[in-house]
């Protein structure tokens, strides 16, 4: 049986796979407690990596797929 990572499948219902929809959440989370300031990238890998195992690059990745 092959060892599949559901993480990076696309839900039907937006589009988003988990890993974007944990980026997403842990973004505005972190913007309401700063105040609506931008959020340092080193911070908002702090908080992913507390929800899902992810590298530097591929958060930088997902950062990039959701701005264009």
């Amino acid at each position: 049986m092959a060892n599949y990572n559901f993480d990076k499948l696309s839900d039907v219902r937006d589009g988003l796979s988990r890993e974007e929809r944990i980026v997403l959440y842990c973004l505005e989370q972190i913007q309401k407690e700063r105040g609506g300031r931008n959020v340092p990238t080193v911070m908002l890998y702090g908080r992913v990596v507390e929800h899902i195992n992810i590298s530097e690059y591929e958060l930088q990745d997902i950062l990039q797929s959701l701005m264009n």
